[in-house]
């Protein structure tokens, strides 16, 4: 994790979430056998909420802005979260720049 990503995470003044679909991607990739992916989506989950973080779900409006995206990104995992970050106005933290191409609110991190 980039200082700049740990410094916004830090700040006591940004409310943190997570996204369930990040937990789904965790767990899908996990179970592929993906070297990069071997934590317990529980354990990550329990993790994540005990240090403050709230949980945003995959309701029917995120998925619903999938279909006005431009197909910039590929990566069904990473679409929904921009797609969550358009509907909610939250601002969506990547390392990826392609991400940043979205009209969503993305800081590169």
């Amino acid at each position: 994790m980039s200082p700049v990503a740990r410094a916004l995470i830090g700040d006591l003044r940004n409310e943190l979430l997570f996204s369930v679909v990040s937990l789904w991607e965790v767990a899908i990739k996990k179970r592929l056998g993906r070297e990069d992916f071997q934590i317990d989506p529980r354990m990550l989950r329990r993790s994540l909420l005990d240090h403050g973080y709230t949980e945003l779900p995959i309701i029917g409006a995120h998925a619903v802005a999938v279909t006005g995206l431009p197909p910039i990104h590929k990566d069904p995992f990473d679409r929904i979260l921009v797609a969550q970050s358009i509907v909610e106005g939250i601002t969506l933290l990547s390392a990826d720049p392609q991400i940043a191409r979205y009209p969503a609110l993305v800081r590169l991190v």
